[in-house]
This record gives C-alpha cells, structure tokens and sequence, in this order.
C-alpha cells in the first residue's frame, strides 16, 4: 500500500467516523484536536486502524503520535 492511498483511505473512514471535513485533515494538523479526541475515541480509533490496515495497534504506538504525517508514518512502517 502506497503512502497515498494510506492518506486517501484515512481521511475516508476518519471523516466519516469522527464527523470532519477531508480538508481538516491535513499533514500539519494536530490529530487530537482536529479530530477531538477523548480516551473513548482513541479506542475507537484503533479498532478501526486495525479493521481498514490489517494489523494490531499497540497501546503505546500513539505516544510518538501528534500529526497526520506521524499518523502516516506509522501506518506506511506497519504496512510494508
């Protein structure tokens, strides 16, 4: 799976399940607050990495997580 379709696959269900717009969604921005994010969310969030990317998301993996690009960064190494 290329980086693009990463991208392109995550802002589909992100939008979708979080209620924002696609243009919110953007390498730069904060993916806590953009998607305004609570511990209930978090969870939700992995399960649906782990539905849409095929692979189990460790509790610890979003420490180093703030933006998108991390975001993307860490899906792309847990893909290939």
């Amino acid at each position: 799976m290329t980086r693009v379709e990463i991208v392109s696959k995550t802002k589909e269900f992100l939008s979708e399940e979080f209620e924002v717009s696609e243009e919110v969604i953007v390498d730069e921005a904060n993916l806590q607050e953009t998607l305004d994010l609570d511990s209930l969310d978090y969870v939700d969030l992995v399960v649906i990495i782990e539905e849409n990317f095929g692979f189990k998301v460790q509790q610890n993996d979003f420490a180093e997580i703030s933006t998108f690009a991390d975001f993307y960064d860490y899906v792309e190494t847990k893909v290939q």
